[in-house]
């Protein structure tokens, strides 16, 4: 593969998560506007977000295939985005516990004006969470920088009862679903002597 390969993403696990599919790529996050538009479905969300930060890499490197991707969690109809501090994150705790949300991530795969995008749907459930589990939780940080304040790869396990569908979605990158994509986006535009 002669392109070079840009994450539009700081995340360290989608990082790790994309090294399954991708030996080697660059890192080129995405300072975009993250406003959604007013009528937009919560489940599209993430994919309209992952297109937009795809988009604005491609066109920073036009030759180059960016992998653009954003994770939300969604509970009751509402989106659960990374809190803005310890307060915000018991909040958003505290609507996930003894529930099943959603989580929701969108990727878009571009390469100049060529696009392929998908979201990918993962259910989990969380159990019945007490004041102290919470507050336990979120001392330790690691909620601060995950949508919905909670990462199932880390202490955030001991919340969920259970999931259905892809766990590495959750954590960030649906991985299997990617790579099937990814796969077909460069055999459909160019093959291997192009891309």
């Amino acid at each position: 593969m002669n392109k070079r390969v840009i994450l539009a993403s700081a995340s360290p696990r989608r990082q790790e998560l994309l090294k399954y599919i991708v030996k080697e790529f660059e890192i080129f996050p995405a300072d975009i506007d993250e406003t959604l538009p007013e009528d937009i479905p919560a489940e599209k969300c993430a994919e309209y977000l992952a297109v937009r930060k795809a988009g604005y890499i491609s066109g920073k490197f036009p030759d180059g295939i960016v992998i653009g991707s954003d994770t939300v969690v969604i509970v009751d109809g509402e989106i659960l985005g990374k809190p803005a501090d310890n307060e915000e994150a018991v909040k958003m705790l505290k609507k996930l516990s003894g529930k099943k949300h959603m989580v929701v991530t969108g990727v878009c795969i571009c390469c100049g004006n060529v696009s392929d995008s998908f979201s990918c749907r993962t259910d989990v459930e969380f159990y019945p969470l007490s004041d102290d589990d919470i507050m336990e939780y979120v001392s330790t940080g690691e909620p601060m920088d995950k949508a919905g304040a909670y990462g199932i790869q880390g202490r955030g396990c001991l919340l969920v009862k259970g999931i259905e569908g892809d766990f590495f979605n959750v954590v960030g990158l649906p991985t299997a679903e990617l790579k099937r994509h990814f796969d077909a986006f460069i055999k459909t535009y160019g093959g291997n002597d192009r891309i």
